[in-house]
């Protein structure tokens, strides 16, 4: 997995895309020759994910908006956005 530490700011690279699919009601995050389905938490993280927020800022939002504690919710979001940091369509 990709390091990323508190301090992070993730953020999508140029030409890739997060979009709601209306008509299959999926929400799709696209990029140059690949497309990947995520769900909605995925694609509420990564509504965050924009470059001015560093991962902290994420992480303390996502533990308001669900009522979660922040150490549950940053181990799952360090291992989505490594995830797709190493598939090369998130950037720090």
């Amino acid at each position: 997995m990709t390091d990323m530490d508190s301090r992070s700011r993730p953020r999508l690279p140029r030409g890739v895309k997060l979009r709601h699919d209306d008509v299959r009601g999926r929400w799709t995050l696209l990029a140059p020759e690949r497309i990947f389905e995520v769900d909605a938490t995925a694609a509420t993280v990564l509504q965050l994910c924009d470059g001015e927020r560093d991962l902290a800022a994420i992480v303390a939002e996502l533990g308001r908006r669900y009522n979660a504690p922040e150490a549950v919710i940053e181990k799952d979001v360090v291992a989505m956005l490594g995830d797709l940091k190493d598939k090369r369509v998130l950037e720090t």
